[in-house]
Parts: structure tokens; sequence; C-alpha cells
């Protein structure tokens, strides 16, 4: 005869395994409550088709989410190590600035890109630079760094856009195309780019003794540092991993405006944070998703899509971002305490 506690013990693997496939299951249930809340506004304001998206309307957002998810698949591994980064919309806007820059000053396409990249590189490496070295709270050294950022990029920009000649940057251009050619590739070649860019972090972080490191510091820092793991390396790494996908963000931003601007991509960190924390991602660190991460950036390029698309103001969008960002940290902290 079973016991109550044989009960318990055959519950719990259950139980666990549940969890499990709901937390692996959530980030696309809050993709399809936010369809299903747009489609029964679309009715209620007498706009049903705006609504729902057509092809062309996909087309566009996912061209909308590549910057987005590219970023964020850097900042996956940055929270999922215990840190955060709210420097990546200057970060973009610097390096969309230099990229003009360096274009504008008559050099060939792929040095501006290598400038671009290597100067959100730098970007991240001088934020693991605050953090690891003078100590500093991830939080406030990001803090700092967006305006130290964001006001290089208008320094350099003489506080206006940087436009670059014409005939300049063509290659760049054609990668941000909703309509690509050669026809076949359907979406954007910045679509397939993002999907590149999440497969290959995926591997990092899920293959690579350097992954693994990332999310044992996230997990417990102490008892990393006990089995001998370089604490300040790896956080360079991850910092340096997002810095090198912030500058490739910077130079998709100047492909789409086809100007360096240095006030673009503000409060595109909570885009980012928000698509992070909707894949499962725990603040605390530990624990990230990258298909989840990467559902979240739809997520927002969907609420951004439709928000134009009903009239809505940005200030609505930024409110729906604003509590999305609660209700997911909310979650989280159910889910930590549960556990306990």
């Amino acid at each position: 005869m079973r016991t109550p506690a044989d009960a318990h013990t055959l519950a719990t693997p259950r139980s666990a395994a549940a969890r499990k496939l709901l937390r692996a299951l959530g980030p696309l249930l809050g993709l399809a409550a936010v369809v299903v809340f747009f489609w029964i506004v679309g009715h209620l304001t007498g706009k049903p088709d705006q609504g729902l998206v057509s092809f062309a309307d996909i087309r566009l957002i996912s061209l909308q989410t590549a910057i987005v998810a590219i970023v964020a698949m850097g900042m996956t591994l940055v929270i999922a190590s215990g840190g955060i980064d709210l420097s990546v919309g200057s970060g973009v806007a610097l390096a969309s600035v230099v990229c003009a820059l360096v274009l504008k000053n008559g050099q060939p396409t792929i040095v501006a890109v290598l400038a671009a990249v290597g100067t959100g590189l730098f970007c991240g490496v001088y934020n693991a630079f605050l953090i690891t070295l003078l100590r500093l709270p991830p939080f406030i050294a990001t803090l700092g760094t967006l305006g130290v950022f964001r006001g290089v990029a208008i320094w350099l920009a003489s506080g206006s856009v940087v436009s670059a000649p014409s005939g300049t940057g063509g290659p760049l251009y054609s990668i941000v195309s909703t309509s690509p050619t050669p026809a076949w590739l359907v979406f954007a070649p910045a679509v397939w780019g993002m999907i590149g860019v999440v497969a290959i972090t995926g591997l990092v972080m899920h293959r690579t003794v350097f992954g693994r490191r990332a999310v044992a510091i996230g997990s417990n820092p102490v008892a990393a540092a006990y089995a001998g793991i370089p604490m300040n390396r790896v956080k360079l790494g991850v910092y340096g991993v997002l810095g090198l996908l912030v500058g490739v963000a910077g130079v998709l931003q100047f492909a789409r405006l086809t100007v360096g601007d240095p006030t673009v991509r503000v409060g595109l960190e909570l885009d980012v944070i928000a698509a992070v924390v909707i894949g499962g991602a725990s603040l605390n660190g530990g624990h990230a998703s990258i298909i989840g991460t990467l559902v979240g950036a739809v997520m927002m390029a969907y609420l951004q899509s439709r928000c134009a698309a009903l009239g809505w103001p940005n200030y609505v969008q930024q409110i729906i971002v604003g509590h999305i960002i609660i209700a997911a940290v909310a979650i989280d902290q159910w889910r930590s305490r549960r556990a306990v």
C-alpha cells in the first residue's frame, strides 16, 4: 500500500515537469494572449482588420524584430550571468552615427561596418571594466554609460543627424529591404541574419564552457567562485558579446534610416529587457531561454505594429510594455518563492 509520502514522491517529479513545460510554453502563451487582445480591441473599436496581420505586416514585423532580437540575444547572456545593461539604446545610436561618419568620409562599406561593430564592442568592454575592475553594480554602471554613450553620439554628430553621401552604403540598405533580392529569400536578409545570431547564441549558451560558466555565475556567484570559474573574464566576455551585437544593431539602424541619428532608440533597453524576461529569464540570473527571448522580441515588434495600426500614440505602447515587464518579473518572483 502506498503511503502519502510515496504519493508525494511520485507527484513531485510530475509537478516539476509540468512547471518546466509551462515555463517553456509561457512566452508563446503570452504572445497568443497579446494577439487575441488586439483582435478583440480591433473589433471593439470598429477596426477588425487592424487587429490582425497580413503577410506584408509579417514581413515588416519580422524586420522590426531584428534589432530588438539581436540585442536581446546578448542581453540574455548578460542577465543569465546576473548582470544587466541599460545603455544598449545609446550604444546602438552611437554605432549608427559612427557608421554614417565613416561612410561620409569616403571609406568603403566594410570599413564602416567594422567601425560600427568595433564601437559597440568598445561600449560593452567599457561597461565590463566598470563592473569588474571598479566593482560597480551593473545597474548603476550602465545607467551612467547610458548618458555617456548618448552624449558622445550627439557630440560626434554635432547635435544633428549624419547623412552619408548618395551612392554609399548601398549593400547596407538592401539588407533591410522588405522586398529582398532575390525574391526567394521572402524576408529581408537582416531577418535571416537575426536567425543566425539566435542559433549561434543558443549554441554558445548551452553547448560551450563559456555559456555554462555564465549561467553558473548567475545561479550562485559564491559557488562559482569556489569552483574556480574566472568570473571577471566571463563577465568581460558576456558584456563583450552584447557590445558586438549592439554594434551590429547599430549598422541595421543606420541602414533603416539611411542616416546616423544620435537620438534614436531611446527606450530600446526596455524593449530588450522585456523580451528577455518575457522569454522566461530571471532578473536574478541563472536562468534564461534563447527561444523564449526571440518570442519576446516578436511580441515587442507586434505590439509596436498593432499600436501604430490602431492609431495609438507612443505613450500607450510604453505603458503596455512597462506593465508587461512588471507582470513578467512578478511571475518570476512567484516562481522563485514556490521553488524555495
